[in-house]
């Protein structure tokens, strides 16, 4: 595995990891993410973890199997989605139901720190019904505030990124990217499949004490390469450059393919 610093801005730290099987990189994120949990359970007793779709699911295998199975606080666990098809919780597309099948029906996480968006409701409802639900979590201590900010402050986002650079349901050029009051917010036409969508906003993913981004393969090449140039320009700037820590730590782990176009990797 190579590691090198990546550019940052003040107040964040960035780290680049790229490791050489996609084995290695599920070991690593396991280690990472248990010894995270460990840390805000002493710290704050609570652990709250926002995931993502898509393969990242997948890259969280080895925490479903020992030693991390036993050795985790699992019931400190609160777990959130930076974003959701709104569609039901049983439906293919659903960002739940990829979680529950590969990793949160594996583990002792209490059932009602798992936070599934209301499928009954429409795009707009289901975001204002999320947003509230963050805000009494807020108000219960459970999520912390970012002091910076006046967002809240999730523990750990784990997140992934699609071949045209966009995170969450945030997408290139798309006017929800420049979203700076709403926590959560809803897109009825997603330029992926299926069109109506809630998302996290960039001052919450931006908030976090902690980013692990999870990408992998040639096909992200190019917006990794553009992520984490030196050359970066305010103009056009991909979601995937848009997330930028205002106070905390951020973590690429990727492959060689995913960074085979950066220049000192």
């Amino acid at each position: 595995m190579a590691t090198a610093p990546a550019a940052s801005d003040a107040g964040s730290k960035s780290k680049l990891l790229v490791f050489d099987s996609k084995e290695d990189l599920a070991v690593s994120l396991a280690k990472y993410t248990a010894e995270l949990s460990e840390k805000f359970a002493a710290e704050r007793g609570a652990f709250t973890v926002v995931l993502s779709g898509g393969s990242l699911i997948d890259a969280l295998s080895k925490l479903t199997e020992p030693p991390y199975l036993e050795s985790v606080d699992w019931s400190k666990w609160h777990v959130f989605w930076v974003d959701e098809r709104v569609v039901p919780k049983d439906h293919e597309d659903s960002n739940y139901k990829l979680a529950f099948d590969g990793f949160l029906s594996k583990v002792p996480i209490p059932p009602g720190q798992v936070y599934a968006i209301n499928d009954a409701l429409s795009a707009e409802g289901a975001a204002d019904d999320y947003e509230a639900c963050l805000k009494q979590l807020v108000k219960n201590g459970v999520i912390a505030m970012s002091t910076a900010t006046g967002f809240p402050r999730f523990d750990l986002q784990l997140l992934g990124m699609g071949p045209d650079g966009h995170i969450a349901s945030l997408f290139p050029g798309h006017p929800l990217v420049n979203e700076k009051e709403r926590w959560v917010t809803y897109i009825k036409d997603s330029p992926k499949p299926p069109p109506e969508r809630i998302t996290f906003t960039f001052p919450v993913i931006n908030s976090s004490a902690y980013i692990a981004m999870v990408v992998t393969g040639a096909g992200k090449a190019g917006p990794v390469q553009k992520a984490l140039s030196d050359k970066q320009t305010s103009s056009d700037l991909l979601p995937i450059e848009m997330a930028v820590l205002q106070d905390g730590e951020f973590t690429w782990f990727t492959d060689k393919p995913a960074v085979s176009l950066l220049q000192n990797k």
